[in-house]
């Protein structure tokens, strides 16, 4: 049985990215870029997004080759949206040192034939209004997720609100979270999103994994643990494409358990990722390495015992 489609619309660009640990420049980035190299492990992936000229269409080969249907990929005269950042030794805190959007400045979303009907949506880190005009085009598709960032928040917040009332569950990291709801506690500030609508929220921590609440409970994935970091960019939309991925291969009901495993399918991806700069290791990535850490996170994560009185 093949696994449902997945729909991805969000941002194709060049990056500039230094560390500690180098520095590469004009490199594939974008969160359309990582969510696709991700969830196409899982499943078939279609991408809606812009490029401006000067990217060649042979930057996606190794996307094709994994079978992302690429119809949705606008091609427009000018140049790709461009973003520069550095990190310090905390790797969680980002220092962004240009973004040129090019291009990406007169994005609209339009769906070609049959992309309306993918199971699953995810609407990556762009303006919420755009992330509206999504899901309003798609049909009814088993799951959709949104992805926002503190510019959204600060910028748009009417809007942003309205979009995370339209969709299933929202990915946000910590501070976006605590900023979003006036509060210095990521459970309070989960609860008042989660009052808007979605059935979960998903909260990245970086270095340490991500927690995702629900009504009933929550449920914490730890990240797993690396000798040596180079790049974390793109880390939280491969840690969606492992989890959406995931959930596209399953046909059964969408159980906690199953969110679960999938969280962990996140955090396997995510942490290939981040081993190499840009989508370097994600794109000789194989679906059995990613099986091999899933395997070693059950591992590590698992204990025995018994209630103390």
């Amino acid at each position: 049985m093949t696994a449902s489609s997945i729909l991805v619309v969000g941002s194709v660009a060049y990056d500039d990215v230094e560390t500690p640990f180098g520095k590469v420049e004009h490199v594939l980035g974008g969160s359309t870029s990582y969510f696709t190299a991700a969830a196409s492990l899982y499943a078939p992936v279609r991408v809606v997004s812009v490029i401006g000229s000067d990217m060649p269409l042979s930057t996606f080969d190794f996307l094709r080759e994994r079978g992302v249907d690429l119809r949705g990929l606008q091609v427009a005269e000018g140049k790709t949206f461009r973003w520069g950042g550095r990190y310090d030794y905390d790797l969680n805190a980002t220092d962004t040192l240009f973004t040129e959007l090019n291009v990406y400045a007169g994005f609209h979303p339009d769906l070609p034939e049959g992309y309306a009907d993918s199971d699953f949506i995810f609407c990556a880190n762009i303006h919420p209004v755009l992330q509206q005009e999504v899901l309003q085009q798609c049909r009814r598709p088993r799951l959709s997720m949104m992805d926002t960032m503190n510019l959204w928040i600060e910028t748009e917040r009417k809007a942003l609100v309205e979009t995370m009332g339209m969709v299933d569950m929202v990915s946000l990291n910590e501070s976006e979270a605590r900023m979003f709801a006036g509060t210095s506690s990521v459970v309070t500030a989960a609860r008042r999103i989660l009052a808007l609508g979605p059935k979960a929220v998903l909260l990245k921590k970086g270095e340490n994994g991500a927690v995702m609440f629900t009504e009933t409970g929550f449920f914490v994935a730890p990240a797993y643990p690396l000798e040596e970091v180079r790049d974390p960019t793109g880390a939280g939309d491969s840690f969606a494409g492992g989890f959406m991925g995931y959930l596209a291969q399953h046909h059964g009901e969408i159980t906690p358990s199953v969110l679960h495993r999938a969280m962990i399918h996140g955090c396997a991806v995510a942490s290939f990722t981040v081993e190499e700069f840009s989508l370097d290791r994600l794109r000789r990535l194989t679906r059995a390495e990613v099986e091999q850490r899933y395997r070693d996170f059950r591992r590590f994560t698992h204990f025995e015992g018994e209630f103390v009185e």
